[in-house]
């Protein structure tokens, strides 16, 4: 059964200019895992793989319900990969399925929280 559906967009251009200016944004948002992944990146990369993974983060909790703030952080979520690269949020309760596209102007995310059987 679905829980909840969430989606969000972000302007590259927009990551870029935070991350040169408050580099430690990439730690706020990236839990250490995915900060490891982050690091032997290129500079472009970077700034793609950064706003991906922010724009994840928003759906998610968009799809939990609560935003990110009080009850949510970003380091409370971890988008990790299946072996096909496939990506998706580990969680005890919740089958948390992931999309993740980028162009040239911006990064998008949706995704669907689904409930598991028995629980």
């Amino acid at each position: 059964m679905i829980h909840g559906i969430g989606l969000d967009i972000v302007e590259i251009e927009r990551i870029a200019t935070l991350l040169k200016r408050q580099p430690k944004i990439a730690r706020r948002v990236l839990t250490a895992s995915e900060l490891k992944q982050f690091n032997v990146l290129g500079e472009k990369r970077k700034i793609e793989f950064l706003a991906g993974r922010f724009a994840v983060k928003e759906a998610y909790a968009k799809a939990i319900g609560c935003g990110i703030g009080r009850e949510l952080s970003f380091q409370d979520i971890e988008i990790v990969k299946e072996a096909s690269g496939r990506p998706y949020i580990r969680h005890p309760k919740y089958h948390v399925h992931v999309s993740i596209t980028h162009t040239k102007e911006y990064a998008a995310a949706q995704v669907v929280v689904e409930k598991k059987a028995g629980v």
